[in-house]
């Protein structure tokens, strides 16, 4: 398969192996990075165990795909229908304005997550791979980076803007400058979106980007810990390259 058919799995299995958090079929990131969990392309019936245990009482974390029913004791707490999207040609540039941001940003990056709402965004996930911004008047006003890293790809994420500085064409400044440096070590940049952020999708159709395939992502919850054995999960379902729309 394609690793961007199943990108969380293919990214803990791969470049982003030394962050992976191992619980019998799942792998999943350190809660203060990211939120995401993994499951393989053909789990067996213990998978949903796996998860409890790995998640604990209360836990969550967020899946792609689509799952069954849940089992009891368990809760979807949000279904988010989304897109997938690739490079088909983005001609990709450095950008002066932008800088490098490092740990000493990040409680204005989690400031500027909270006020604009890109996506999941922990006090660890710029470990996760570059992040750049851009300030005016000495504030961070918009800022995108780069989260999972399934072979030979990297997933452009966290782009925002404060909405007093939207309208002045950061975000896409700030996607090309993000992808410059992804495809500077021979990546290719991806990225995701929601289903229904039609002004994303069409900025970043705009840039280059081609639509590859519809998805979802479902944060889901535990309330204990059982043995949810003979409870099936179902692969990440995948609309085949070009039939996406």
């Amino acid at each position: 398969m394609n690793p961007l058919d199943n990108p969380i799995w293919a990214s803990l299995t791969g470049p982003h192996a030394h962050f992976a958090v191992r619980q019998g079929l799942i792998l999943r990131y350190p809660e203060d990075v990211a939120v995401f969990a993994g499951i393989p392309d053909n789990p067996d019936d213990t998978v949903w165990q796996d998860i409890a245990e790995i998640a604990g009482p209360g836990g969550q974390f967020v899946l792609t795909g689509s799952l069954t029913e849940p089992p009891q004791g368990w809760e979807v707490v949000d279904e988010i229908a989304g897109v997938q999207l690739v490079d088909d040609g983005v001609v990709t540039q450095p950008d002066e304005e932008a800088i490098l941001l490092g740990p000493a940003d990040v409680p204005e990056m989690l400031d500027l997550v909270e006020r604009t709402k890109p996506g999941p965004f922990r006090k660890r996930t710029i470990e996760l791979g570059t992040y750049l911004g851009i300030r005016r008047g000495g504030a961070l006003v918009a800022m995108a980076g780069e989260r999972m890293r399934p072979p030979g790809w990297t997933e452009i994420s966290a782009v925002c803007t404060d909405p007093a500085f939207r309208g002045q064409g950061l975000a896409a400044r700030l996607v090309l400058a993000v992808a410059d440096g992804i495809k500077s070590r021979g990546d290719k940049p991806f990225l995701h979106t929601g289903a229904d952020n039609t002004n994303a999708i069409r900025l970043y159709e705009s840039l280059g980007f081609r639509l590859r395939r519809r998805t979802s992502f479902v944060l889901t919850r535990v309330s204990d810990v059982h043995p949810f054995r003979g409870t099936r999960i179902v692969p990440p379902q995948v609309a085949p390259s070009g039939h996406g729309a």
